[in-house]
């Protein structure tokens, strides 16, 4: 999830003469169980989560390095337009999410080496467009926005989907490791990306981008190839909003979402008005990017140790305190590193923490078609979160030609960020208080 939505795929029987190395059978309230399908837990599915963790490199490589892109054309091509505006292009890529289902179609239409070459092919076409309209902003929201927005969102979905056809009681170290690839590429690619703009400009920056993501992504995915069918099931349950912690878990999914790239997206400016130089904002999305893959990594033995409402709870609180307590104060290089990097573990950590949260309260029968409407709801905060910080930037006499500014200015957008956290933090208590009131409880 830096985004991203996280599903699990029910498969097609495998034939009868297959031995079961190890089973798992899904049950809904409407209809018996498929037939089990036979899980390897590993062999081939290594080679699948090395190719997987390869595209998620670029597809975070995109999505969570749109800060430096951002900055750098503020500073040069697009000088006079707002920064909230150019935020929209980042979270117009973001809000793609809603194509998710339609991904899924494509998996089952033509499997998923096909629908990743897809992905990538978009991912890559969109940037390499870019690098060709620097100097329009409509063209940007074409290609960053749109383009490469549904090529990425066409890769994650494969990115969640595929390892459940190779891993069982190994499924969360293969989806971790899958995660790191995705970290990984946060991490080099806020630091390549900034160089390449000092060395080639921001046009060939973009192209760059966009010929590496062709030229090592089709190869990797070449090496993907399905177990089985992806079995056809619903993706709308109205009657799990019956559910109030479910509902509660589902409005905390859709408040949180509006904070957790105003860090990202912002951490160079700020930077900047600190007269910090661009690498070193550069370098502080890297470090984010870095802590995000840990957060993402760890959440998972975490939710097993305390629970997994628990642990969301914890997210959502630590990220609120983060940006409430940390971010407004930090006027020197030090705070701000102590800040990307508490908050890039909170932030991570949400993209491992929910999906568990909802597969934990309906079982893996229902989980697809709850996480699927729970990803539905964070296509508002995709697509508004960092614009909204953006409008509260410039309404705070924020300006974005480039040089050294108050700090000041920031924090209208820090707070809302922050307070979105924290409201979504309430609305996880909810749940965890409907679930079982003993603090002690694993939940």
């Amino acid at each position: 999830m830096s985004a991203t939505q996280e599903s699990i795929i029910e498969l097609e029987p495998v034939p009868a003469s297959t031995p079961p190395a190890r089973t798992i059978s899904f049950t809904s309230n409407d209809e018996p169980p498929p037939a089990t399908t036979a899980i390897p837990d590993g062999g081939y599915g290594w080679i699948i989560i090395l190719s997987l963790a390869i595209s998620a490199f670029w597809h975070n490589g995109m999505i969570n390095c749109w800060g430096v892109l951002q900055t750098a054309l503020l500073d040069s091509t697009l000088r006079d337009i707002p920064t909230s505006t150019v935020s929209f292009v980042g979270s117009l890529g973001l809000a793609c999410v809603a194509f998710g289902l339609f991904a899924v179609r494509l998996m089952r239409w033509f499997g998923s080496r096909i629908t990743a070459i897809i992905g990538i092919t978009l991912l890559g076409t969109g940037l390499i467009g870019s690098g060709s309209s620097t100097t329009n902003v409509a063209g940007l929201f074409g290609t960053s926005g749109f383009v490469s927005g549904l090529g990425g969102t066409i890769v994650y979905t494969v990115c969640n989907a595929l390892p459940v056809q190779y891993f069982s009681s190994k499924l969360g170290l293969a989806n971790g490791l899958v995660k790191l690839g995705g970290g990984i590429g946060g991490t080099v690619m806020a630091v390549a990306l900034d160089a390449l703009v000092r060395r080639v400009g921001i046009e060939w920056t973009f192209r760059i981008q966009g010929i590496m993501t062709i030229a090592t992504g089709i190869p990797a995915v070449l090496l993907l190839k399905d177990r089985a069918p992806i079995r056809k099931a619903p993706f709308i349950e109205l009657s799990m909003f019956r559910s109030l912690p479910f509902t509660a878990v589902f409005i905390a999914g859709a408040i949180g979402t509006f904070s957790l790239f105003v860090p990202p997206y912002f951490l160079p400016l700020f930077a900047h008005s600190l007269g910090l130089s661009s690498s070193t904002g550069a370098g502080l999305v890297a470090g984010f990017n870095l802590c995000n893959a840990v957060g993402r990594f760890l959440a998972g033995p975490l939710c097993d140790r305390i629970g997994p409402v628990n642990t969301f709870f914890l997210t959502m609180i630590l990220n609120a305190v983060s940006m409430l307590a940390i971010w407004p104060v930090s006027n020197s290089l030090g705070p701000l590193v102590v800040f990307a990097m508490i908050n890039g573990i909170a932030n991570g950590s949400f993209f491992t923490t929910l999906p568990t949260v909802v597969a934990g309260m309906f079982g893996p029968a229902r989980a697809a078609i709850a996480m699927t409407m729970a990803v539905t709801g964070w296509t508002g905060g995709y697509l508004m979160g960092a614009p909204i910080a953006g409008y509260l930037l410039e309404a705070g006499g924020g300006k974005q030609e480039g040089g050294q500014q108050r700090t000041n200015v920031y924090r209208p957008a820090i707070f809302y960020a922050g307070g979105t956290a924290f409201l979504s933090s309430l609305f996880v208590l909810v749940a965890r208080i409907k679930m079982g009131k003993d603090i002690r409880k694993r939940v």
